[in-house]
């Protein structure tokens, strides 16, 4: 079930699988083992179903029968946001494991059901062909990659695996809960287009990363601790597009206006978190603060003279290495 090239991504290298207990990471977890990947797990409890500390000590137990390493944390209560706040707690414990031990690989267990609901949610909210070709099976961060194995199979078939092999899995009975707009959308769109049209929504997304390949040229996105930047491709569009990519590797999701501002601004604020700035034929992104200090008054000439961005400035002026940089594009344009 899990394809060759995923496959080879996988052999000898250092993985991590962000496990739940679910159908989804519970099949992927023993088609690691099928095919002999090396891998440990690791889950979050967020502290709000009775389940989750049975989900838990099953993680243990698997960890434990196959000689894995099964890295547990224990959430903080979620007051708002949950889904986002979640988002950002699992990743962040994630990034920390992978930096302490090293991993390579961060495995997850999207599947075709989550890409083609979440194209579905951006079509609807307003989007182009790169955004809803949304998941891709390997997405870069700057040190290790994201992995999805599964992207090319439907729950259903994960469903059928488990069961054929009387594999043991947990149902989370919020996914039944359609308050939840991401749940709305599988349970009343999503789920029953896949029952019918299955194979050709699988092709249609075979040809949509085909698409997205080949118009979308592949921009090297460098950083200098959280200050990164990247040469413009002359296609706002395109730019577009590599921002996005950057900000979701910061776990930050832009909005449809936040891109609308993005094709006519030169320099927005997003989420109140980030400043983007077209600067000089280069983008550049940096964590976005209300803080106001003196600068120097040569600084300041130097900063004019070079027309640098003024919401870029006092970063700047507090990150040498950042200035460095700046003086040399800005002087080779």
């Amino acid at each position: 079930m899990l394809e060759k090239n995923s496959l080879l991504e996988l052999k000898d290298k250092k993985n991590l699988l962000a496990f739940s207990a679910g159908v989804d990471s519970s099949a992927l977890f023993f088609l690691l083992l099928k095919h002999n990947i090396k891998f440990d797990i690791a889950i979050v409890n967020y502290n709000i179903r009775e389940q989750s500390l049975a989900e838990l000590e099953y993680a243990k137990e698997l960890a434990s029968i196959h000689n894995l390493k099964c890295f547990v944390y224990s959430a903080p209560t979620i007051e708002k946001n949950f889904e986002s706040s979640a988002r950002k707690i699992r990743y962040d414990f994630f990034e920390q494991l992978i930096k302490e031990y090293n991993y390579e690989n961060l495995l997850t267990a999207h599947h075709l059901g989550d890409r083609f609901e979440w194209m579905l949610m951006q079509f609807c909210k307003g989007a182009g062909c790169a955004e809803i070709a949304g998941m891709t099976k390997i997405s870069q961060r700057e040190n290790y990659n994201i992995i999805r194995p599964l992207l090319h199979l439907d729950k259903k078939e994960l469903l059928v695996y488990l069961k054929a092999n009387k594999l043991k899995y947990f149902e989370d009975e919020s996914n039944l809960d359609e308050d939840i707009k991401r749940n709305s959308f599988r349970h009343n769109y999503s789920m029953p287009l896949l029952d019918k049209y299955l194979s050709g929504i699988k092709k249609s997304f075979d040809y949509l990363d085909e698409d997205r390949d080949s118009l979308i040229e592949q921009i090297d996105i460098k950083t200098i601790d959280d200050f990164a930047y990247f040469k413009s491709s002359q296609n706002r569009r395109a730019d577009i597009f590599f921002i996005d990519k950057y900000l979701k590797s910061q776990l930050y999701m832009m909005s449809a206006s936040e891109r609308e501002l993005l094709k006519s601004d030169s320099c927005v604020v997003v989420g109140r978190k980030f400043v983007v700035s077209f600067n000089n034929g280069y983008i550049f992104m940096i964590p976005y603060s209300t803080k106001q200090i003196g600068m120097p008054k040569e600084f300041k000439e130097e900063m004019r003279v070079l027309k640098v961005e003024p919401k870029l400035r006092v970063y700047l002026f507090e990150n040498e290495d950042a200035f460095k940089l700046i003086k040399e594009l800005f002087t080779t344009v």
